[in-house]
């Protein structure tokens, strides 16, 4: 149905992060490690499926640096100058917006095998701002390069246009979820939707471990929290799923998928 990775609902101006915040960023270390795509287990979900050697040859010569960023730091905030984009390799991404008086608003999760950074590519600067759930490591790829290689292989530039369709995508599926789906609805069609995910990832199809609080998942549903803590309650109660904490386990994705009227919400 939608995929909650990367993208804004709405850019507000260019506002600058909460001083709060701010301060308790942890640093960004960088380590110059050689990273080999074609040895990677996520290349068929972030890079183009047929590539021969020689094509993933060029590519495993832009994709050269991995980054580590610990659980609460940034990889990116609004207003930075966008250079590359990012392969998440491991771990798990909130983006958001903030608003001048510190409200945040959640655009998107984002995992292993996404990429995030499109949103600086029509301005050359960040829209939004991206923090890691948990440590991470994520592929950088500069954008210039990438620019470069898509002119000599045209599999690569279908990749990129694919991965900028899906975010369009994906933001028609945020309209629709803000708009007129009930409370019970968003949280089936989110929590389907990244079960799906993780699925296509090689994780189980029924237990998952919700990085994000309840409260960010409102902020990302448009629900506020107590509304979000009562749908997961009444899904409990219904048997369709076990709540332990932030264990879930769909003991009825079937059911679940009824909430929506629809057969597959994926």
């Amino acid at each position: 149905m939608f995929d909650p990775a990367p993208k804004t609902l709405a850019s507000p101006p260019a506002a600058a992060m909460p001083p709060a915040r701010s301060a308790t960023v942890v640093p960004i270390n960088s380590h110059n490690i050689k990273v080999a795509c074609s040895n990677c287990n996520l290349r068929e979900l972030c890079m183009p499926l047929g590539l021969n050697r020689d094509e993933l040859d060029q590519i495993d010569s832009v994709v050269n640096l991995r980054r580590k960023v610990k659980k609460g730091s940034l990889l990116f905030h609004n207003g930075e100058k966008f250079t590359s984009l990012f392969a998440i390799r491991t771990g798990f991404f909130k983006s958001y917006v903030a608003s001048e008086d510190g409200h945040e608003q959640v655009t998107g999760f984002q995992m292993a095998g996404e990429v995030l950074g499109l949103d600086g590519i029509a301005s050359d600067h960040h829209t939004c701002n991206a923090i890691a759930l948990e440590d991470a490591e994520v592929c950088l790829m500069p954008f210039d390069r990438i620019e470069e290689l898509s002119r000599d292989i045209p599999s690569m530039q279908r990749h990129v246009h694919k991965i900028m369709s899906r975010e369009i995508v994906r933001e028609n599926g945020i309209m629709l979820l803000l708009g007129s789906m009930r409370a019970e609805e968003r949280l089936a069609a989110f929590l389907l939707n990244l079960v799906d995910r993780l699925h296509a990832r090689g994780f189980s199809q029924s237990e998952l471990v919700l990085r994000m609080t309840r409260e960010e998942i409102g902020s990302y549903l448009g629900l506020k929290l107590e509304t979000v803590s009562r749908a997961f309650s009444k899904f409990a109660e219904d048997g369709l799923v076990e709540v332990d904490k932030r264990n879930i386990r769909i003991l009825r994705s079937d059911l679940l998928r009824d909430i929506l009227g629809r057969p597959d919400c994926a």
